[in-house]
Parts: C-alpha cells; structure tokens; sequence
C-alpha cells in the first residue's frame, strides 16, 4: 500500500476536521496539507480535508459516519456540516436487511416511506414534506429516478435534509438522497451469500475485489445480484438482475481515476390493483388482471470519476455519467368509492412505455490557503446534463370484477393512448462556493450557482413547445465551533425546483438553526435541527372573474419543523441508532383543479410525529447477535383537501445472527414482526402497509 494511502487510514477525523461549502452539504472542504516529508508529520487546519477523504470512515464496519463524500464533488465533516444530515452505512445496510430504498429510509428522521403500499412501480418517499430528489454519486438521477435502486449496489447512502440547490442544481425543497457506489479497494477483499424466505423468495449474491497490480496502482470491484420471488399478493412476481464492474487506477499518490459499469433488469408486477374501501382484506387477495400485471425495467449506467491533488492546495475533480433506460408498465386497477352497494367494482387499465437517455458531468476546481488569521477553501465548477425521453400513456375501461368471486377476464383487447411526449433537457450549471475559519472556532460559508435550462417537448398531437430559464439560487451559513465535541450553524439555503415548460419554476427557501455533538472517545453523533421551510411560485387552479379556472403561479407552501438523529457505537458489542421529527405543514395559498381553496390544508402523506430506534447486540463470545427495531409514524392526510386520514401505527422489525465461524453467518430476519395491517394510501382503492417477510440468509466473507 501506498504512503498517502496508509496515511489517509492513520489521520483521525478531528484533526482532518472538514467544512461544507456546498447546499446540500453546506460547506465545502478542500484538500491542502502541509507536509513535513522526512518525518510524515502533517498539519490540517479547520477547513482542510484530505483528497481521499472516503478512506477514513469504514463503512462495512460502522454505522457512525463521520464524513459525507457527495460522489466525488466534495468531502466534508459531517460534524462541521451547517446542514441536517443522515449517513446509512454499507454495516447498517447489512444489518437492517435492506433490498429497497423504501427499507433504506425507513429509519431516517424527517422522512416517511411507502405511502402507497402495494403499488410497487416505484420507491415511494418524501423528506419535510416533499418529494426528495435523488442522485447517484453526487449527479442527479434526472430521468433515470422512477428506478428501484438496489441498495447492494451501494456502500452507504446519504440523506440531506432541505434546500440544496447551490451546489446541485434544480431540486425540491425538503431534501435529497445520494447514493454512493460499491467502488474498487486496494486490498483482497470478498463476500457472497444465499437467502430464502417468504413469497417464495430466492436470490443470491457476490461483492469481491482486489488490486490487480503488485505496486498496487490498479484495484477492481465486481458485484452481481439476482433474486427470484413473487410479492405477497397473488399473480406477482419480483425478479430482478444486477451486475456491476469498476476498475480505480491510482499511478501516484496525487492522482485517481474510477470506471464504474452496472446493469439493472427487472422483471416485476407493479400492482395489486388495490383493495375495495369496505372493509380490510387479506393481503393476497389480488383484484387486478393477472394476464395484464408487467412492469419491465433494464437501465445501463457508465460512470467515470477523476481526481487529481497539485499537491499545492489547488485540486481538479471531475465526474460523468451516461445512462440508457428503457421502462414498461401495465396494470388494471380497481374504482371503488364510499357507500357504494353490491359487490360487483368498476376497473380502468393504465399504463406507460418509456425510453430515457443521459448524460451529466462536471468539472470541479478547489483551492485552499493559509493564512495568518483565517483559512479559506474556494470551490468553483461547471455542470452539463443532457437528458431526453419519449414516453407514451395509455388508460381507459377494463372489466369489472366481482370482489366476492374474483374472475380475471385477461389483458384488454385495445390500448388507448391518451399521452406521447418527446422530451429534451440541456442544462449548462456554473456554481461558486466560499468557506471562511477564523480562529479554528467560526466558519463563514456562502454560495451561488445559476442554472440555464434549455427544454423542449413535443406531445401526441404533434405540437412542439420550447421554453429556457436561467435561475439562480444563493446560500449562506455561520458555523460555531465550541470544541472539538460540538458545533452548531444557523443556515439559510435557497432551492428551485425542476421546470416545465410555460410554467415559472417553484423556489424554496428554508432558513435553520442546528447543534451538533460527536463526544471525544466514544463513537458517537447526535444532531438537532430546528428549520422554517417554504416553497413559492406553485401553480396552482384560480377561478377568474368570469368563471373560467385558469393555472396562475401563485401558490405557496410552508413546513416547521424539528428533527433529532443519534447513532451510537456504544461497545464493540452493541450500535444504535434512533430518530425523531416533529412537522408541522399548511398550504398557504392553493386550490384544486376545481378552483376550491384548500388555504390552510395540511400536506398529504406528511405526519407531525414519526420516531425510529434500530438496536443491535453481538453476544460477547460473538456466536451470536440481536437486531430490534421499531418504527412510528403518525397519521396523515391522504387527501390534499384533507377529507380522509390515516391511522398511526407501529412496525416492530427483528433480526438473530448466528456466526458459525470467522467469515461465516446466517441471519434470520422479519420485517414487520407483528405483522400488523394498516391503510398507507387511499382514493379509489386502499392500499396496505406492507405484511410480515420472514428470510433466512447464509452469508460468507473473506
């Protein structure tokens, strides 16, 4: 192993103390160290960050995270960071059982999964509110994100809370989700198991690599998956097929170069067709169409990754994606409605065929200095994304059924389509951040970055539309470091949302207030926000003078709020990890399609109280561990005009490991221990929580 990579391993976070530059980050750290070569000894001041800060934190092995890596664009303190902010680690994936991003965030304060419940075409969650976007490292999904990730393409995930368009580009205001990729280690390393469970689950896995080269200057990484299992309603299925490859070359210690390629193919059911709202069913009573249940995804990613130090605290990184994606889906849905008689329900087809295509890359400088009195890290980039898509939606009457004596009558005879859209997104990104430390106790952060957005479509009939914006957004951040134990910020970040055409983009803004506390020799991290969030500019119906409903830009949105997360290492033996928020959402100024006011309504799928604990316990002879975990989430709204509401509930979740010998386990694991049943999401049809899966999994390391 190298010197530079040996050193990264010995550097112990608090002195490589790291800012945020970034919106979504906060603060951005820069990579500058000043060293004494004959006796390896180096200095970091407050704002200095080493280039390969992701070798200090050991995600496979940890659930505290120390540091957020954002896919290469910067690397920063997670305690210096004037941001909320939930890190799940590569050993909490594991230990949690995770497949889906809905199981990912399940335990993560300010954030509700699964609101739809067995409608299965996408991951299903929001953050403070609204919909999270979502990146993959560090560059944003864009039309890629209607994708189920697999988490074990991942070796952690990070969850930003709020406004972060600065440093990432057009985004809702709640918050984001990066996924960080499986990449190439410089040492021998492998594991792969079997799991069996309910539905009929099979699947197995392999993640292995290894340096390829004596003087240890390339390394690869293979990973693959394949599962094979129905759902738990009838007539379903849940196949899914991946396989990912990277090499990383690192010629001295000042340069790094990653290839990452992945594939993706599922082959699912992407609907139960509901449940009738009379009455609670049995989960896998199934009232669709089994002859017309398909949902058909196969995306190829290619990702590139350079980063090279000057070794005079100037540093270049630049990062691209190219991502090709065909989706499918079809499924028959039931339409019932309150006080309605007899058993016989009406039913409607609704589909979609799409294609996408992307690319996205930026380019990064950083440069950081001394100097007498204060330290500065400047961070300056360029961001190009060139997306496009064509889809096409089809929806009309399919067969009623009669619920008490289920009869499938099979696939429509003729599709209707009633949407076919030609997309086309170019967006030419500049953005500039700055970080200030003065007298290792305060850091002053801002940012900006504008977006020119280029969009066009054409649609079903032909008609072509272009439209072009160039927005800017701007963030500001005072940090306060009272030791080397805590922190606290108060933030104001600045966030616009994707656009569409003829329509003015909604702008967030979110102005927060937070403290931070990593306790000296205890691994360890507890943070509290305390944040006011609006989002303006939401097009909304308003009925004109003379009746006529028109689309005028004139809604506007706010969500208070408090979020708690603590994640514990408290023995070798024993990890915890638990969160709380507290939220609270109104419509300021809206209307329906109707032109009905909904002033004052609530937010749908947006609890005031969810709270979360996952405990894990090895016994002290390590033959065998504990996993428990319970999850509350109160009700909520499934209605924007606040007519029906949820119930709160309770999931307790569990896991035991048995450890045969050195590198060997099998685990049991049971989600939704108590396998309670609940409405998640209502309109025309109920649809449940998820029910109790139970799966048994050898594993194997080396």
């Amino acid at each position: 192993m190298s010197q530079t990579k040996s050193r990264f391993k010995r550097v112990n976070v608090n002195k490589a103390a790291l800012l945020l530059c970034s919106p979504v980050l906060a603060a951005s750290l820069a990579v500058h160290a000043e060293e004494a070569r004959d006796n390896e000894t180096y200095r970091f001041t407050p704002i200095i960050v080493n280039a390969q800060a992701n070798a200090v934190d050991d995600d496979a092995n940890d659930i505290v995270a120390e540091e957020l890596w954002v896919g290469g664009k910067v690397a920063t303190s997670v305690l210096d960071t004037p941001a909320s902010v939930s890190v799940i680690t590569e050993k909490e994936i594991e230990q949690r059982n995770v497949s889906t991003t809905e199981e990912l965030l399940e335990y993560t304060p300010g954030v509700i999964t699964d609101f739809y419940g067995t409608d299965d075409r996408n991951d299903y969650f929001q953050i403070r509110g609204f919909q999270a976007t979502t990146y993959r490292d560090g560059l944003t999904l864009g039309s890629m994100r209607g994708v189920r990730e697999d988490a074990y393409a991942y070796e952690r995930v990070e969850v930003l809370r709020g406004a972060n368009s600065t440093l990432f580009g057009p985004a809702d205001p709640g918050g984001s989700v990066n996924f960080v990729s499986k990449r190439p280690k410089f040492e021998k390393f492998g594991s792969g198991y079997v799991t069996y469970g309910s539905f009929d689950h099979k699947e197995v896995g392999l993640d292995l690599g290894d340096s390829l080269n004596e003087d240890a200057t390339l390394a690869y990484r293979f990973t693959a998956k394949i599962e094979d299992s129905d759902r738990e309603y009838d007539h379903s299925k849940n196949d899914n097929e991946f396989v990912m490859g990277g090499l990383t070359w690192e010629p001295t210690d000042f340069t790094s170069a990653t290839l990452i390629l992945d594939y993706l193919n599922r082959d699912s059911s992407p609907n139960s067709g509901g449940y009738p709202l009379d009455r609670e069913y049995d989960r896998d009573e199934f009232f669709g169409e089994s002859a017309f249940n398909y949902h058909e995804v196969e995306r190829t990613s290619v990702t590139g990754q350079f980063t090279h130090d000057f070794d005079n605290g100037l540093l270049f990184r630049a990062n691209m994606r190219y991502s090709d994606l065909t989706d499918d889906f079809g499924y028959i849905y039931l339409y019932d409605f309150a006080g309605r008689t007899g058993t016989d329900l009406s039913r409607f087809y609704f589909g979609t065929d799409g294609e996408a295509e992307e690319f996205i890359s930026n380019a990064i400088l950083q440069y950081d200095a001394e100097f007498t009195y204060f330290d500065s890290s400047t961070l300056a980039g360029l961001e190009y994304r060139d997306a496009s898509s064509e889809d096409q939606s089809f929806y009309g009457d399919a067969a009623p059924i009669n619920i008490a004596n289920p009869l499938y009558s099979g696939a429509p005879g003729s599709l209707s389509y009633y949407s076919r859209n030609d997309r086309d997104y170019k967006t030419k990104s500049a953005f500039l951040q700055q970080n200030f430390s003065f007298n290792d106790k305060f850091i002053v952060t801002g940012g900006v970055r504008n977006d020119r957005l280029d969009l066009s479509s054409t649609d079903i009939t032909g008609f072509k539309s272009s439209d072009d914006f160039s927005e800017t957004s701007v963030r500001g951040a005072l940090t306060y470091k009272w030791n080397q134990e805590v922190s606290t910020y108060i933030s104001m970040v600045e966030s616009v949302a994707p656009p569409s055409i003829g329509v003015t983009p909604e702008r967030g803004k979110q102005y927060e207030i937070g403290m931070k506390y990593a306790p000296i020799n205890t691994n360890a991290l507890f943070s509290v926000s305390v944040y006011d969030l609006e989002k303006d500019d939401v097009t909304i119906a308003v009925v004109q003078e003379n009746g006529i409903i028109e689309r005028e830009t004139i809604g506007e949105s706010e969500v208070q709020g408090v979020d708690f997360e603590a994640k514990i290492d408290l023995t070798e033996q024993f990890s915890l990890t638990g969160g709380y928020s507290y939220m609270e959402t109104e419509v300021v100024k809206g209307t329906l399609r109707s032109g009905t006011s909904i002033k004052g309504k609530e937010f749908t799928a947006a609890p005031k109280h969810m709270a979360s604990v996952w405990g894990h316990y090895t016994l002290p002879n390590r033959y065998a561990s504990f996993g428990l975990g319970v999850r509350y989430t109160g009700s909520y709204y499934f209605d924007t005009a606040n007519t029906a509401k949820s119930e709160s509930a309770t999931i307790v979740d569990g896991s035991f490991t048995y450890h045969f010998y050195q590198g060997t386990d099998f685990t049991l694991f049971v989600r939704n221990l108590f396998d309670d049943q609940h409405v998640v999401g209502s309109g025309t049809a109920d649809y449940y929580n998820p029910g109790r899966e139970i799966t048994a999994t050898l594993n194997h390391k080396w």
